[in-house]
């Protein structure tokens, strides 16, 4: 595939040039002050399939949000040139992606997470060069996923979740994935943005399981944190 992102990326690309933080949280992220840290949020198409987005899911065995679906990253390292240089490094840990293969297009607004004073950077990529992908440590990751975004947008696949403490975020079912707190909150943004949005019935609530949770409010129009485990 060409390094050049394709024609159906244009509408937000364009939109993301005067994204804010706002338009991702209602949490102001301080002017200093967190461990930084950043996600891949990796776009990429599949012949007859459609766009795409990479996705993991956590191990069930973990102590913090186990089974949880997440975009690859996690906290910089001291020799992280930069947010892209990190999220590119955690993704090649994770599920084994190779950084050559990714055109990187945008980092998004810095977003905080109050519970565990992370300050996250989404970098947004475009997957010239796809390649198969797996968990490299099935310890930590149990499953990798290309998530259509055709699938992400389906009416039927769009509910919102509440949590034990009463918070109500939005998410995705999917594949067999529950898709909820940051990484749902994300994915609705740039959705929106993108301009692939389509009606969904938003009374669509659902208990998260407690087992599930995660601790407060973060990221997305409401979205839960779900980053403290593997960034801790």
């Amino acid at each position: 595939m060409s390094r050049t992102p394709p024609p159906w990326m244009q509408p937000l690309l364009s939109r993301l040039g005067s994204a804010r933080a706002e338009d991702f949280t209602r949490i102001a992220t301080p002017a200093s002050g967190g461990r930084e840290s950043a996600v891949l949020v990796l776009l990429g198409e599949e012949p007859g399939a459609g766009p795409d987005v990479l996705v993991l899911q956590r191990a069930a065995t973990l102590r913090n949000h186990a089974g949880q679906p997440a975009f690859p990253g996690g906290a910089a390292d001291p020799g992280d040139a930069d947010s892209a240089a990190t999220a590119l490094r955690e993704a090649n840990e994770e599920v084994d992606l190779d950084p050559a293969s990714v055109t990187v297009l945008a980092e998004l607004p810095r977003l905080w997470i109050p519970v565990s004073d992370f300050v996250v950077t989404p970098v947004l990529g475009w997957w010239h060069r796809p390649h198969p992908v797996h968990p490299r440590e099935p310890a930590e990751v149990a499953h990798v996923a290309r998530l259509p975004v055709a699938e992400l947008v389906a009416p039927e696949n769009r509910l919102r979740v509440r949590h034990p403490s009463g918070w109500v975020g939005p998410a995705f079912s999917v594949r067999g994935m529950l898709v909820w707190g940051f990484t749902a909150g994300v994915l609705a943004a740039l959705l929106e943005m993108g301009g692939w949005t389509r009606p969904w019935p938003d009374d669509r609530v659902v208990d998260l399981p407690p087992a599930g949770a995660a601790p407060a409010p973060s990221a997305g129009t409401d979205a839960a944190d779900e980053m403290a485990g593997p960034l801790a």
